[in-house]
């Protein structure tokens, strides 16, 4: 199989060839609607009230349709990743056992293990045709978060009364999200991506993406959510660094920091004039600070991880999923590695760092190897690296259950 860039034919490498059926015996038409329908499917992630969310029904039917319709590719590195996702979840059975409640967790690792077995099959379909596929996934992604910042923009504002209570929550956008932080964090990868359109766009697209990018950004700022503020800034600044150094020419790194340097200045621009707005200033006010009320004291956020490492010390087949705020806590430790450790044990906790550690070193080798990623790269990779959300552990490309 060769795949086409810029003009130029390359052979894939043996190893991402297409797996069965083989693409002679299907219909163009079909795989249009497959990927017409995938679309559709990661576009429908911006809607997340309750779980199983809209996202998570249709996505089995895409985890089916993506390989019949001979649109996967298996390299040898991505059943490196199969194996370890099947070890965490190995881990997290394990660690069910050591849970008073056995259903819970359980079902708990079950639902963790099927989206993870569906991460594993749009991996596949990306590594069938990487960039062309990669495009198909972040522009369902963008279109999904444009619908939810819109949604947390008219909550915030109260634009449509009777939808305030339902589309914002203590005084917090969170949109089509069951809550703010959700909403924050799922924005930060559309952000990039609304970003590289800007800085790396023709004049007419720029000026689209430059509109986009200012409702995700106003979104994710009125979430108030401080783990999205950071995941932002930590992702743009990997991003500015790896799409300078991945630049083919000076001349594009020139662009790139005189379009930068603009951008930054409007960001500044709408941090300042939306101050102005007195219920906007002190929610910032409030929310731009490392300890809140919740995070101090023995029943606060940070004594809980304190707890938590205690536990991960003395339980090395771990306690079970949501064990932790059931029985040691008042609330989750919100922390994702100590998560993994509680849930999954030293065995998944381990896989699950070195599939991180791994994804950003292959990743960034991948973006300064090879020029032909390296605008797509930068906005991918830096969710390996940012500061996790809460959570089992999060794939980007999932609207639903946090995994």
């Amino acid at each position: 199989m060769s795949v086409t860039y810029g003009g130029t034919a390359i052979e894939a490498p043996r190893a991402a060839q297409p797996i069965a059926p083989a693409q002679k015996h299907v219909r163009p038409g079909f795989k249009r609607l497959v990927l017409i329908y995938l679309w559709i499917a990661i576009a429908s992630g911006c809607v997340v009230y309750v779980e199983p969310a809209p996202y998570d029904v249709l996505l089995l039917a895409a985890v089916i349709l993506l390989p019949v319709a001979g649109l996967v590719a298996l390299p040898r590195t991505l059943a490196i990743y199969l194996l370890a996702l099947c070890g965490i979840a190995a881990g997290g059975y394990v660690a069910s056992t050591q849970a008073g409640l056995l259903d819970v967790p359980v079902k708990h690792v079950t639902i963790t293990l099927y989206l993870g077995l569906s991460s594993v099959v749009l991996a596949a379909f990306v590594a069938y045709d990487p960039i062309p596929h990669t495009r198909l996934i972040m522009s369902a992604y963008v279109a999904a978060a444009l619908v939810a910042s819109i949604a947390a923009l008219v909550g915030y504002f109260n634009l449509v009364p009777p939808l305030y209570d339902i589309l914002t929550e203590f005084g917090r956008a969170r949109g089509t999200f069951k809550d703010p932080n959700v909403l924050g964090a799922f924005l930060v990868p559309a952000v990039l991506y609304a970003m590289n359109g800007v800085l790396t766009g023709r004049a007419p697209r720029a000026l689209l993406w430059s509109a986009v990018l200012a409702v995700l950004f106003l979104a994710t700022l009125l979430s108030f959510s401080r783990g999205a503020w950071l995941n932002v800034f930590t992702g743009l600044v990997a991003y500015g660094f790896l799409a300078f150094a991945a630049s083919a020419t000076n001349r594009k790194r020139i662009k790139l920091l005189v379009l930068a340097v603009l951008a930054s200045l409007v960001a500044v621009g709408v941090l300042v004039s939306i101050q102005m707005v007195p219920q906007v200033a002190e929610n910032l006010g409030e929310r731009a600070t490392f300890q809140q009320s919740y995070d101090v004291g023995p029943e606060g956020r940070f004594a809980g991880q304190a707890k938590a490492v205690d536990l991960v010390s003395s339980h090395p087949l771990g306690i079970g999923a949501l064990e932790f705020a059931r029985l040691h806590h008042p609330e989750d430790v919100h922390q994702v590695y100590l998560n993994m450790y509680l849930n999954t044990g030293w065995l998944g906790g381990t896989l699950y760092l070195f599939l991180v550690l791994a994804t950003i070193a292959l990743g960034l080798r991948l973006i300064l190897r090879d020029r032909r990623f390296g605008d797509l790269g930068a906005v991918v990779w830096p969710r390996s690296s940012e500061w996790p959300s809460k959570g089992l552990w999060s794939i980007p490309t999932t609207g639903g259950t946090s995994i």
